[in-house]
């Protein structure tokens, strides 16, 4: 079986035991990604699957930095099914040149990097190289919909 970038991911939703073949809804006025040339930025992403927001709470005081980084997992393979919606193709990705990772923490939680390095770690395994990027980690105090962690990304795509 070939090594594609569409075998990886789906390699990583069984692992995770989630479907990312669905509509991914959005709620208000905006929309999940906006291509201007050859860059897309995709909105922020919670671990929802389906209607449900899977990891919630506050890392380091209701939930653990394992659950945080599952949260952070499903957030980019979110955000990767959203390129591939409006990409057609995973294929398309160029570079993701950036990623923010947003994390609901507690005061004394200092381990916002490490949850980053779990969305890192999904972009990079089903895109390669092209999923190395800059990142920016920051703790915030609350998420919508109680949400533990957030990840929006930009990434370079070639012309349709």
């Amino acid at each position: 079986m070939e090594d594609s970038r569409q075998t990886r991911f789906a390699a990583i939703e069984k692992t995770l035991g989630y479907s990312f073949d669905g509509e991914i809804k959005i709620g208000g006025n905006y929309t999940s990604t906006v291509q201007h040339g050859d860059v897309i930025y995709v909105s922020g992403q919670v671990p929802r699957v389906g209607s449900t927001v899977v990891v919630t709470g506050r890392a380091g005081a209701d939930v653990s930095l394992t659950q945080a980084q599952l949260g952070a997992k499903v957030c980019a393979m979110r955000a990767l099914a959203l390129l591939r919606q409006n990409l057609g193709s995973l294929d398309r990705i160029q570079q993701v040149m950036r990623v923010t990772v947003y994390t609901q923490s507690a005061t004394d939680f200092t381990q916002q990097s490490e949850v980053a390095d779990a969305a890192s770690e999904v972009l990079h395994t089903v895109l390669g190289a092209a999923g190395i990027h800059t990142r920016t980690s920051v703790g915030v105090a609350q998420l919508p919909k109680n949400a533990t962690v957030e990840v929006d990304l930009i990434a370079a795509v070639t012309p349709a």
